[in-house]
């Protein structure tokens, strides 16, 4: 069976790198992250004397679901973009990774969870950092580089802070949890307001 020279348009659209790219460059994708970071922060805020496991299980799922939002947000990056893309998937693979790692082990200890997500706020931090370095048609660049750098800060004080109590190191990523999702709903906001000036038509 062939298909005629005229249908094959019409599935251009659909193949799934340019479904990707549409919507991990959306607005709503970018809010959807920013939930998906700031309500275990708020959840962990206002239930502080939970266990260290049920913390741990919090905390592994925000990192295979904000995974799996950064792996749809790399191909937002273009093949031209200098490895922004891979950088992309990198933290993307970070954040799964070390979300099967807690999950797996959720009766760990403060010192191996604090091990863990320190490290990859800090190496996730970093590649965001660089994407928006490296990256010149990125919009709001500014944000996502400040976005980056917080995010390794967070890992920073979260692998060097002292920590010896499950209630201690809850509040400390719940704190940092609420800090970055607030800063990714900026972004979102500002990623809506840019798609709005593109597609409103000019006046006249």
């Amino acid at each position: 069976m062939t298909v005629s020279p005229d249908a094959s348009p019409q599935y251009a659209h659909t193949d799934p790198e340019d479904t990707l790219k549409v919507l991990g460059g959306s607005w709503h994708w970018a809010l959807g992250l920013a939930l998906v970071t700031l309500i275990p922060g708020i959840l962990i805020l206002v239930w502080p004397h939970e266990t260290l496991h049920i913390l741990a299980v919090i905390i592994g799922l925000q990192f295979l679901v904000a995974g799996g939002f950064r792996f749809v947000t790399a191909f937002s990056h273009g093949r031209e973009s200098g490895g922004s893309r891979l950088a992309g998937v990198l933290i993307a693979l970070l954040l799964l990774l070390a979300g099967v790692l807690v999950l797996r082990h959720p009766t760990q200890t403060i010192a191996l969870l604090s091990l863990v997500v320190g490290i990859s706020w800090l190496l996730t931090g970093v590649l965001a950092a660089y994407v928006a370095i490296a990256d010149r048609t990125l919009p709001h660049r500014g944000l996502r580089f400040g976005l980056g750098a917080l995010g390794a800060v967070a890992g920073i004080v979260v692998l060097c802070f002292p920590v010896d109590s499950a209630v201690a190191l809850t509040r400390l990523l719940g704190l940092w949890l609420v800090l970055l999702g607030a800063f990714e709903l900026v972004m979102a906001f500002a990623l809506r307001s840019t798609t709005r000036k593109l597609t409103t038509p000019p006046p006249g």
